[in-house]
């Protein structure tokens, strides 16, 4: 038993340690799943139930984050009306972004995707949950409560999300258009709260195709620092 002395209640770490080989095992077939992961910008209309996004939301509440502070809200929606208001403030913004803002660096990049400033999927997918980040949080007694650490811990949630999503065999995207105030509005949210990913979500279409990209290689990924010689 531990002799630590606490100010606040702590626990006993209750995760069993694995035996090194099932620990691999399992680590290397949660890599093969997620290696299958893709975004995608062709879904099926058909319907996701809501259940499956409080799934993905309770397992991104599970991400570390800065003091525990959890500094993120995600909004979901299936309104017709409201995903296709959506969808027409950020063509509006890709609008700009493709043909009016000089980025030849940015352009060029996303070339390979073949991506413009039509986003259909907005109104297709079935589902529209948009992450708002949370500068700081109203306390019950009218004041504010600055959070720490917010874009790196919202980054961690929405990674679980993503990986949860994919395991129920559902698609998504990343969609960030620039900038993306008109979400606060359309979605009625506090000016405490920033737009931080916008993601639709669903099954993937029939004819969905994606691009043929290649991840790092892990040669380039990682780097092993190991102990100097004797």
């Amino acid at each position: 038993m531990s002799s630590r002395e606490h100010r606040h209640p702590f626990v006993p770490y209750a995760v069993p340690r694995l035996p090194i080989d099932e620990g691999l095992r399992r680590g290397e077939e949660f890599y093969q799943e997620l290696d299958r992961r893709r975004s995608v910008r062709w879904f099926s209309p058909d319907p996701v139930p809501q259940r499956a996004i409080e799934i993905a939301v309770q397992a991104a509440n599970t991400a570390p984050s800065g003091a525990h502070q959890q500094p993120w809200t995600f909004v979901a929606t299936s309104d017709p009306k409201l995903k296709r208001a959506v969808r027409a403030a950020a063509e509006e913004e890709e609008r700009r972004f493709y043909h009016d803002r000089e980025l030849p660096e940015w352009h060029a990049a996303l070339d390979r995707l073949e991506t413009d400033e039509h986003k259909e999927f907005l109104e297709t997918a079935p589902w529209l949950v948009v992450v708002f980040a949370q500068k700081h949080t109203p306390t019950a007694d009218g004041g504010l409560r600055k959070n720490y650490y917010v874009s790196e811990s919202i980054g961690i949630a929405c990674g679980l999300f993503l990986a949860t999503l994919h395991r129920m065999g559902l698609a998504t995207l990343t969609h960030t258009p620039n900038p993306m105030n008109f979400l606060t509005k359309l979605l009625d949210r506090p000016r405490t709260e920033r737009p931080y990913i916008l993601f639709p979500i669903g099954y993937p279409a029939d004819d969905c195709e994606v691009p043929v990209l290649e991840r790092k290689p892990l040669s380039e990924a990682l780097v092993v620092r190991r102990p100097a010689g004797p």
